[in-house]
């Protein structure tokens, strides 16, 4: 995968990466771009990052929350660095480096889970999903597709959820670890490490037992000739519903999707409620969901599920209702009629239902597959790498789509190196 990248970069540039997940990716990227003569810098904010970063040219950030605006200031003015890279746009400490970035015009590129899924990750420059700088015209798409190859499925790249909890664990102990070095981080996530962990090993020990039903109820639904749509829950924690969603919080979308299906949906119909593969299961949301189907008077006509195949309940939905999940991209792909709640970047004239809510259950109008094969096209051009962060084959294959990136080669390169 490297041959492409032999001949020296056009010109020494720096970079300097903040957080990223609990994956080698970041570190991974920075070693290529070491190796091709970059300036490559790095800020811990805690142990776990220092965990995941074992390249030289880290600094910690040990300060107060409101210390790291002067401290980023000032990394910035010393260092030369001439583009930023970090995972998550919405964590407060990004978001203030972000802001100072683009007043110093530093370019901002922000790493996430992939807008296609699954075998890419987001790589995007200035902002992602509702901080996305991508136009929201679909004749934009139509036009910059023009130039591009056909689509091409991604390599196939899985990535190990045993791998994930791991390095998660790592990252935690790591971070426990140094706190006395770092003694005012306070993480993003509303939950201390220690409870979610608990929560997921409930989770994994049921597992088994909530696929069975899940496979059993989703039968039992095809049997009875039911028309029904999909509602997918996403993680109550995950910004994408604290800073990108309207309602702010898991449960008020529950409420809104399952009042709307209630009062407005064919009489036949059903609702399927699915929960996230990754909840911690910290909250009761098949308890909640029942509660509020019951006060409105649809407990039998609305199915939770913990578990079951995407492709299976897809293939057989009217419709599938999102506040702003992935999942609504991977519906579009198969030609299934969506309503984002909130304003994803697929959320385009002729690919999402364009009405209410309320009108949505009985007139699912199908996205125009055209424009669907344009718009993936141009992300992955533009805002896309194929790999994931869990595998050690999807990290190579993603660190060397973002070298290719970076250092501005066309997409049929990237494509190539891949």
């Amino acid at each position: 995968m490297t041959h492409l990248f032999s001949a020296p970069p056009r010109q020494r540039r720096g970079f300097l990466f903040l957080q990223g997940l609990a994956s080698r990716f970041f570190e991974s990227l920075g070693r290529r771009l070491a190796e091709r003569g970059h300036l490559v810098r790095r800020v811990n904010f805690n142990g776990g990052d220092r965990a995941f970063w074992r390249l030289p040219g880290a600094v910690d950030f040990t300060g107060r929350p409101q210390d790291w605006p002067g401290f980023f200031d000032g990394l910035l003015s010393e260092t030369g660095i001439g583009e930023v890279i970090l995972f998550g746009d919405c964590r407060p400490l990004h978001r203030a480096a972000i802001a100072l970035a683009r007043r110093r015009r530093i370019a901002v590129r922000v790493v996430e889970e992939g807008y296609l899924r699954p075998g890419w990750i987001t790589f995007e420059a200035g902002g992602v999903n509702a901080y996305s700088a991508l136009p929201r015209e679909p004749a934009w798409y139509r036009e910059r597709a023009r130039a591009l190859p056909p689509w091409r499925e991604p390599p196939l790249v899985e990535g190990s959820f045993r791998r994930r909890a791991a390095e998660d664990l790592l990252y935690a102990a790591a971070s426990f670890a140094a706190r006395r070095r770092f003694p005012h981080y306070r993480t993003h996530r509303p939950y201390f490490a220690l409870i979610e962990y608990a929560g997921w090993a409930r989770r994994l020990a049921l597992r088994r037992r909530a696929e069975k039903r899940a496979a059993a109820d989703f039968a039992e639904l095809g049997r009875s000739g039911a028309p029904y749509y999909l509602f997918p829950l996403q993680l109550d924690c995950d910004y994408q519903i604290r800073a990108h969603s309207p309602d702010r919080t898991m449960q008020a979308a529950i409420e809104r999707v399952v009042g709307s299906f209630a009062a407005h949906a064919p009489a036949r119909s059903r609702l399927v409620v699915k929960l996230h593969p990754l909840d911690s299961g910290l909250v009761d949301w098949a308890g909640i969901t029942r509660h509020l189907a019951a006060a409105a008077g649809v407990a039998e006509r609305v199915l939770f599920l913990d578990g079951g195949e995407i492709a299976a309940l897809l293939a057989c939905c009217r419709g599938v209702a999102t506040v702003n999940s992935t999942m609504g991209a991977r519906a579009l792909a198969r030609g299934v009629p969506v309503k984002a709640l909130a304003r994803p970047v697929y959320d385009l004239p002729g690919l999402t239902f364009a009405g209410g809510l309320d009108d949505f259950w009985h007139d699912p109008t199908p996205p125009d597959m055209a424009l669907f094969d344009a718009f993936r096209r141009v992300l992955a051009a533009t805002a896309l790498i194929p790999g994931d962060f869990f595998s050690e084959r999807g990290i190579e294959l993603a660190a060397a789509a973002a070298l290719a990136r970076l250092e501005g080669a066309e997409p049929a390169e990237v494509a190539a190196a891949a």
